[in-house]
This record gives C-alpha cells, structure tokens and sequence, in this order.
C-alpha cells in the first residue's frame, strides 16, 4: 500500500536537485572560463618590454662600423738599407721630438758615403786638370794671335811704303796690290784666331760648367746620404706616444719600410666602413654620431675614400670633442651617417618588435590587456622609430618580439 511522502522529504529531494543543478552551471561556468584562457593568450609583463609613444626628433641614419684613431699619426721610415740593431722604446711609452726610437747599422751607408766622397775628390781633380788644360790651350791661341798682330802691323808699314814709292816713281802698281793682298791674307788669318781664341772660351766655360754640374750632384748626393746617415737612429719629429714599432732585430728593412708610428693621443678622429651600396648616400660634412660605449659623439665627415675595397667604402670623421674621456685608441664604435633630420613628430623607442617595414602590426598595452592595431612608420635610426599613423603620444607599445602573436588580436598581460 503507497504511502504518502511527508512535505519534509519532498523539500530535501527539491534542495538536492537545486544543488545539483547549481554544481552543474558553476562547473559549466568554470569550463567556459579556462576555455576562454585557453583561446586568449597572455604574457607575463615582467617577460616584455614597453615604450610610451612621445613626440621628439628622429634622425634617420645609416650604420657604419668605425674604430677610433688618433688624430694625427707621424709614420716614420728607414731612411737606408740597413738591419735593425736595438729598439730603445717599448710600445706605449712617450717619446720626445729627437728622442731615439730604433737604432740602425750604418756600415753599408758609411762605406757608400766614402766611396761618393772619393769620387768626388777626384772631380775636384779632373776639374783642376781640365782647368789647367783649357788654360793652356787658351794660351797657345792667345800666342798665335800676337804674333799675327806683328805680322800685320808689319805688312801694313810694308803697304804704305809701297805706296809712297808709287806716289814718287820708284814703285809699281804691281807691287802695291801684292802688298794689300799679302796684308789682307794676314788680316783674314789674325780675325780667324780671334774666332778661335772666342770658340777656346766658350768651349772651355761649357766643359767646366758640365764638370761643375757633376761636382754639384755628387754634392747633393753625399749631403742626402750624411743627411740619411745621420737619421739612422730613428726619432720622432713630434710629441706623442709610441704605438707600434718594429722589434725584429738584425732583420733587413730597406729604404722607405715603416719602422715606427708615433701618435698625438690628446686628438683623436674615427676610421668608418660601410657598405658600398651606400656610397651615393655618403657626402662631405654630413653630420654623423659616433657611439661608444653608451656615449654619443657628433662629428662631420671630413674624407671619404675613392675606392671601393671588398664590397666596402671607407671614410674619416672628425669629432667635435675629439678630446673626450671615452675616447681611446683602436676602440671600436658604431657610427651612424645621418641622413635626415625630423623635429617634433611621434616617436617611439626601437627594438626587437620594429621589422624594418612601412607598416606593421603592434600590441598597445591599455588596462592589462595588450591589442593588436596596424601602424604605419616612417623614418628610423637606432634608438626611435617615426610613426606616422596608428598610434598617438602616449599611449603605450610593447616593443619586445611579438612575432609570435601576429595573428592574436588581443592579449592578457599578467603581473
């Protein structure tokens, strides 16, 4: 026989079935929340970094590798074929202007300064013998001409005594134009030695003067040698500090070969190299900024390089602190050629999330939440990036690498 079920256990039954019902609906609410979670994904904010976008300047540049130099460099020579006897200075230490840097053997450039000596002493010789010669020559003519001086003077007295025999009756016509044709033969013969003795000098003036010319070059040629004999101990001709020298001692250099290099290292410029498919972009005085070590240093280019050597250009820099703390010999440092120069537009910091495009999408960071948005971009360099669309100032980016997420249109950031 059915019983009746008590109002008491009826509402235990109903309270257990809405119970059920609500564990059911928390537990399918649960389940759509981690699903959520798992379709949204998120970042961890300490994981990435962010950029405020701001208005400021942006200098668009090209990026060069660049060592630092010294200034001025003084590279000094041998000045002889020689072997190297001592080095007297370490590298690195200051030198005096005279002050002796490499010692040279200056045997071989004696014993040749001898030999141009005795050579020419014995000029000095042939120059008195030919003297002598010349002189004697000159003489004999001198002598010549004399003695056809008497002969005319004489055959002229004879001519006029002709004539006066004529005049008187006691000579012939004959006999005068035999006394004028025997007295210009005499003339002709005393105005050929005049030539002569003319000739004599002019020819003698020409050898001593071709003898001289020789005696001068073996001058210069014995002064340059004592010159480059007295160089032999290799010194500087300005202050500075040793940077290289050539310590391979008894080794041969010849004439020319770079023994030492001494620097100014109070002054220095930058030595840069870039890519020749930059090389229309390079001009003189175009502003660059020279980095190193997190210091930034402007200058202006002051020499660029003809040519182009594997694939690469080379051009100088002067800084215009070139006595800055930071700078040191042989220090490289990242040189950047400016090429434009942008005042007052929207900027924001570069980094890894900047792929080098006119327009890509980044993640803008607003109440936790990181959402995609497509920006356009104009102009960079290694610190900022110009945009020109997209973004407004102040607002936040993430400027780590989020290629990752480029098809995400929103993220959860997560402290």
């Amino acid at each position: 026989m059915d019983r009746v079920i008590s109002t008491a256990t009826q509402q235990r039954r109903r309270l257990r079935r809405w119970l059920g019902a609500g564990s059911g609906l928390l537990l399918l609410v649960a389940g759509l929340l981690a699903f959520r979670g798992i379709l949204q994904p998120s970042l961890e904010r300490s994981r990435i970094l962010t950029a405020p976008v701001e208005t400021g300047d942006v200098e668009a540049s090209l990026t060069a590798a660049g060592v630092i130099i010294p200034a001025r460099e003084a590279v000094i020579t041998s000045p002889i074929l020689s072997t190297i006897r001592r080095v007297a200075v370490a590298v690195g230490s200051p030198v005096q202007p005279g002050q002796t840097i490499v010692e040279l053997d200056r045997e071989l450039t004696s014993s040749a300064l001898a030999k141009l000596q005795d050579e020419q002493q014995q000029n000095r010789n042939k120059n008195d013998q030919l003297r002598l010669s010349l002189e004697k020559a000159l003489n004999d003519f001198r002598s010549q001409e004399q003695v056809q001086q008497v002969k005319v003077r004489s055959l002229q007295s004879a001519l006029r005594d002709e004539q006066y025999l004529l005049k008187i009756g006691g000579g012939t016509s004959e006999s005068v134009r035999q006394a004028e044709l025997t007295l210009k033969v005499a003339e002709l013969e005393l105005q050929r030695l005049r030539e002569q003795i003319s000739n004599q000098r002019a020819a003698n003036a020409a050898d001593v003067r071709e003898l001289g010319f020789t005696m001068q070059i073996q001058d210069r040629s014995i002064q340059e040698l004592a010159a480059k004999l007295a160089q032999a101990n290799i010194s500087s001709q300005q202050p500075g500090v040793l940077t290289w020298v050539s310590e391979d001692l008894g080794a041969t250099v010849q004439a020319g070969d770079i023994l030492a290099r001494v620097a100014d290292l109070s002054r220095f410029r930058v030595r840069a190299t870039i890519s020749d498919a930059y090389a229309d972009a390079l001009h003189l005085q175009d502003s660059v900024v020279v980095r190193i070590n997190g210091t930034d240093l402007r200058g202006t280019i002051s020499t660029i390089s003809p040519a182009v050597d594997k694939g690469v250009v080379t051009f100088y820099a002067t800084l215009t602190q070139d006595h800055h703390p930071a700078l040191r010999a042989n220090l490289r440092a990242d040189v950047f050629v400016v090429t434009k120069a942008l005042h007052n537009v929207t900027r924001v910091k570069n980094g890894p999330f900047y792929q080098g495009g006119q327009e890509q999408a980044v993640f803008v960071v607003q109440a936790g939440k990181a959402t995609r948005r497509t920006v356009q971009f104009g102009s960079s360099n290694l610190d900022y990036v110009q945009i020109t669309s997209g973004l407004r100032p102040g607002e936040e980016v993430i400027i780590s690498d989020t290629k990752d997420f480029l098809d995400t249109p929103e993220l959860t950031l997560q402290d």
